[in-house]
């Protein structure tokens, strides 16, 4: 069986689009002094490129090597340089507290992997270091403008409470954002976000 993702990411356009995700653009001011960066699930790269235009160290992670190639492309359209490394975060070993942050948009795994793959991201920062993300929540398949069709492979808000228990969490949001991100995220919808800090309360 081949990579859904790759296909998906064969296009020649921007299938999510150029511009880096809401959450992220407008949080960003709190990794202003995080120089290494790692984005997980980057798909086609466009918060690994914004990021990197804020003068981050940027490493970008994702399952579809067209994905990566289309990182690459942005990057080097924009005069900047994002590391590209291609991990199944179900079934691979990722850095241990090598970066200073984190973030993952949008990475849908089913439900028995969600965990897995939330420890894998939280053990690559370093303590002190933060973790950013925004998914979309069980309550997104009754909108259907975009991510997974199945509850399956969708977050519940009181899972990701669970996981960070114990942490210094900075912001928490369950409810409707509208995004406009390509042909494939484009209306109001249901999410869930987390700022994290590494650091135990």
């Amino acid at each position: 069986m081949g990579n859904p993702w790759n296909e998906r990411f064969g296009a020649e356009h921007y299938i999510y689009g150029e511009e880096p995700n809401e959450f992220i653009h407008s949080h960003a001011y709190r990794l202003k002094n995080l120089e290494k960066v790692a984005a997980f699930a980057e798909g086609e790269g466009r918060n690994a490129v914004f990021l990197a235009r804020q003068n981050h160290d940027v490493t970008a992670f994702d399952y579809a090597d067209n994905g990566l190639r289309k990182t690459e492309a942005l990057a080097h359209r924009y005069g900047v340089k994002v590391i590209t490394e291609q991990k199944d975060l179900i079934h691979d070993e990722v850095p241990t507290a090598e970066f200073d942050a984190a973030i993952m948009v949008f990475g849908h795994f089913d439900k028995k992997d969600q965990k897995t793959v939330f420890d894998r991201v939280l053990s690559s920062i370093k303590e002190g270091g933060v973790l950013m993300m925004e998914v979309y929540s069980e309550d997104q398949v009754r909108y259907k403008t975009g991510g997974p069709k199945t509850v399956d492979m969708l977050y519940h808000p009181v899972d990701i409470l669970k996981w960070t228990e114990g942490y210094k969490i900075l912001h928490f949001f369950y409810g409707e954002k509208e995004r406009k991100e390509g042909e494939l995220h484009t209306g109001m919808g249901h999410v869930v976000q987390l700022i994290l800090q590494k650091e135990k309360v």
